[in-house]
């Protein structure tokens, strides 16, 4: 199994320094390792995250678990691991939880690493000094920052209230562990982001899933592979944000959206009645409406005209493909 990790590596001068961190980094490297996953071309997300999907995870108990971001793995019949001493090893998805974003994997073989510690994402704060590190060892590890805690928003109908955004960027974030001053586990690494600071410079960076949103979901993630907490209502709609209005910029095919006959282009004004004018604001209502199955009343800017539509909301895991039981 080919590794493309080795066609690139961070710069001696960017790498983590022993002096800066008081954990084994070494040992911490070994804890991280390669996904690949092979996706059905009928899955529900082939379309749009395709069907081979290449990243990290990290292994986080003895018995061979391995966290990783929920994308690289989601519907996936084929997982493997690749160690940094480059053992190849089989695995299965056991869950993936799309409110968080993460996603678990079963090594089928005995994995001998030491597992990384869990950390307490809570208590990182902007300006931290953190490690940022897929697989591959030092030359796949960065030195990096905290440059912002704050909410984020996704087109996918996806909300963080406190993800935690890192600069510079890993070249391969998708699933990388982001460890802290102690060695310890405080995030997932899940997309490349650029934003404009407050004055008005472009910062390219990293989004992180808080480590801290593992442990209220982890229990029912291992016994039932999915959380077992309501599910937010969900459109099937892929909303942008455009000069401070919410556009239709793309619908799931066979979706609630699509079923309701929202077009792509429509402008978004309110939902259930309530003004909104950001992606954040129009999950907050549509999810404090009820869970799936609830009727989500949409205000709709189309052809000059304003029209109400009400969308039949769904489970979007029932469009999914669940992970197989071994």
């Amino acid at each position: 199994m080919p590794d493309e990790s080795v066609e690139w590596e961070i710069p001696l001068a960017n790498q983590p320094k022993a002096d800066e961190f008081s954990f084994d980094l070494k040992a911490a490297y070994s804890a991280i390792y390669a996904v690949r996953s092979e996706v059905p071309e009928d899955a529900f997300t082939a379309k749009v995250l395709g069907t081979e999907r290449m990243g990290n995870g990290v292994l986080i108990s003895t018995d061979g678990l391995v966290l990783t971001a929920g994308y690289l793995i989601a519907e996936a019949e084929t997982v493997w691991l690749l160690s940094n001493n480059g053992d190849a090893i089989p695995a299965h998805v056991v869950a993936y939880d799309h409110n968080t974003g993460f996603g678990l994997v079963q090594a089928l073989t005995k994995i001998t690493t030491p597992p990384m510690p869990l950390g307490d994402s809570s208590e990182a704060e902007t300006g931290d000094l953190v490690v940022l590190a897929g697989h591959g060892g030092p030359n796949h590890a960065l030195s990096a920052w905290i440059a912002a805690k704050r909410e984020f928003a996704g087109y996918w109908e996806y909300l963080l209230d406190a993800a935690i955004f890192t600069t510079p960027p890993h070249p391969n974030w998708g699933g990388a562990a982001l460890i802290d001053q102690d060695g310890k586990l405080i995030g997932i690494g899940s997309l490349f982001i650029q934003q404009v600071d407050e004055y008005d410079t472009q910062v390219d960076g990293n989004m992180i899933i808080p480590i801290e949103l593992l442990s209220p979901i982890i229990d029912d993630l291992l016994k039932f592979g999915k959380s077992q907490q309501p599910q937010h209502p969900w459109l099937g709609a892929y909303i942008a944000e455009s000069d401070e209005q919410l556009v239709v910029a793309g619908l799931a095919e066979g979706g609630p959206a699509e079923n309701a006959k929202i077009e792509v282009g429509d402008i978004i004004l309110a939902v259930a009645g309530e003004p909104v004018s950001d992606l954040a604001a129009m999950l907050r209502k549509t999810w404090s409406l009820g869970s799936t199955g609830v009727e989500v009343p949409l205000s709709i800017f189309r052809d000059n005209e304003i029209t109400d539509v009400s969308v039949a909301s769904s489970d979007r895991m029932l469009h999914m493909k669940a992970p197989k039981i071994h």
